[in-house]
Order: structure tokens, then sequence, then C-alpha cells
């Protein structure tokens, strides 16, 4: 695999710089220890942070800015990001109304951000994300993994942040929203760590079933099918999980892995959005891209959140970030 690099070792802090250049009306950049805050920083209210491995942009750099993340603390690829940075960070950005912290269910993140609450001398609480379905029953032994439904925790805690709301409430709209999303993901390639190998080896007429966003192997190996095929095989375990019903309402994350083209996540979209309409499921918002992947992995996840009047105002609520705005 080539890939776009000078020193593999520099490989984060170049393209964080890059990032940070590319949206000077949005973003500033702390070198040492590393992180992204919001350029123009809130006056008063709670600070959501958030971070972890790098390798899965926009996912959690591209989501700093008015109305969703006031801080993200990049680690090495596929690697937690150390309590210094995510310390320095929450003191930066966090005010006397405390810092919640958006934390992706890894043993590693999980360590480093609980090590920083123990550092902290603000307010601070935490919402873990554990939102992927296939890895419940992984024997990596650290239950359900946070993935692309991080997004959907960010954007409605940061809304609500935004607006002033308490400490508290801010972690109860996070945990909400968590519980009320499911994610499930299939790649048709691994991927390939800057300086290392690949992740895992696939034939070409093969799919992961169920795979992670830190190129880890999913819970089976199958042959390609078609699309229709493909999107029940993720739609099905959500659906079950979510336990939805004829009339709920959902927002549909159809989420690229990195290495999928637009045209073929817009053709998945159209059939998940028809098999859910088959469930008398209305899909209430959508977003279709690129927004939580795993560097250059071809492959796609479903996320599904079940929307009440609350999470669906917290969601349409003004976002303003690099990767995502209204």
């Amino acid at each position: 695999m080539k890939k776009f690099l000078n020193d593999p070792e520099d490989f984060v802090a170049e393209s964080v710089a890059g990032l940070v250049s590319a949206y000077p009306k949005l973003l500033a950049l702390n070198e040492t220890p590393l992180y992204v805050r919001r350029k123009q920083s809130k006056r008063h209210g709670v600070a959501v942070v958030s971070g972890g491995g790098s390798g899965h942009e926009p996912l959690d750099t591209g989501f700093v800015g008015r109305g969703m993340l006031d801080a993200a603390c990049p680690g090495r690829v596929f690697t937690a990001p150390s309590p210094d940075q995510i310390v320095a960070a929450a003191r930066r950005v966090g005010k006397e109304q405390g810092v919640l912290l958006v934390v992706k269910n890894y043993p590693g993140d999980i360590n480093s951000f609980q090590l920083a609450r123990d550092m902290l001398d603000i307010p601070s609480e935490q919402v873990l994300v554990n939102d992927d379905v296939a890895s419940a029953y992984a024997q990596h032994g650290g239950g359900r993994r946070g993935v692309a439904g991080t997004i959907v925790v960010q954007k409605i805690a940061g809304a609500a942040a935004q607006t002033g709301v308490p400490l508290l409430e801010c972690k109860r709209l996070g945990d909400k929203s968590n519980q009320a999303t499911a994610t499930f993901g299939i790649a048709l390639s691994s991927c390939q760590v800057p300086g290392a190998a690949a992740t895992f080896d696939i034939g070409p007429a093969e799919m992961e079933v169920g795979v992670g966003l830190h190129g880890e192997p999913g819970q089976q190996r199958s042959l390609l099918t078609n699309a229709d095929r493909v999107v029940s095989m993720m739609l099905e375990p959500v659906v079950q999980d979510l336990q939805l019903v004829a009339g709920q309402r959902v927002l549909l994350i159809t989420n690229g892995l990195g290495g999928t083209p637009l045209g073929e996540l817009h053709l998945l979209h159209h059939v998940a959005c028809k098999q859910l309409a088959a469930l008398g499921v209305e899909v209430k918002r959508a977003l279709v891209g690129n927004y939580a992947t795993s560097l250059e992995t071809a492959g796609a996840s479903i996320t599904l959140t079940v929307l009440d009047d609350e999470l669906l105002s917290w969601w349409d609520a003004p976002v303003h970030t690099p990767a995502m705005q209204w």
C-alpha cells in the first residue's frame, strides 16, 4: 500500500497541523501536548472534550467547533491519546461549569480518560460510547466498541453544552443518545497503518462482517454478495438491538470506512431506506459520507439512532465544524 508520508512517526502531527491550517477561523492547534480546540472558546458553560486514536478522520478532530466539541485529543494511529493530552485540553477549554468527556469503549481510551479525570481540578463527567453491535460478544473482552455512534453523542451533548445546559444534564443527554444508537459495519478490504503491515488478509471475493474501526476482524468472513443482502446483514442486528417497531423515527448514518466511493454509499443508503420503510420505520434524518473511518478500508457501517422529540431537537441544533455544519 502506497501512502503520502514523510516519517511515519510524524504522520499524526503533520496531518493535524494541516487540518487546523485548512480551517483557521474554526480551529486552533496545541502542539505539545497535541490537541485541537475551537478557535473561539465559549465564554461560559460546559466544555465537551473527546479523542481517540487517529486514522478515523474526520472523527474526532473534524468535529471540533460551535455546537459540538470544544477540543479533541488525537492519539497515534489506532492508539489512545495520553492522559497529559486530555488534561491539557480540558484545562484549556473547561470552565468552572466543568467538562464532559466523550470516550469510546476501548481499554486504552478508558484508562487514559480515567487517569485524566483523576488529575483534573475542575468538575468532570464521562459518557462511554458503545454502539457497535458486532463486538457485543467479541473475544477481546472489552464489550461493545464505540464507533460511528460517537458522532451522535458528540453532536447532541455538544449542542446542549453550547446553550448552557448544566454538566449532569449534558451527561444525561449523552448517555441517552448512546443508549438509543447502534452500529454494524462490513469491510471489503483491510487497512494499513503507516509504517506497518495490513491489519488482516482478505480474498478478492470475500467481505469481513462486523469489522471494527481499528481494522479488527469481524464476526465472520463471508463471500461478497449484492448490496440488498449486505444492507440487510448490517440492518438486521441493529434493528434487533434497538428493538425497533413500526412507527418509530430514526437518524440513519450510512458511513464510509475510508475507501468506499460516495456513489456506493448513496446506493447503500437508498437500500437501507427501503428496508426500513418496509418495517414501518421512518428515516427522519440522515447522513451519508465518511464520518468515522478506518484509514483506507473499503467498507461501510450503518448507524441508527431512535429519535424522540428531545434528541431530534438537539440533533437539529446549529453546528459549525470542519466536517459537519448546518
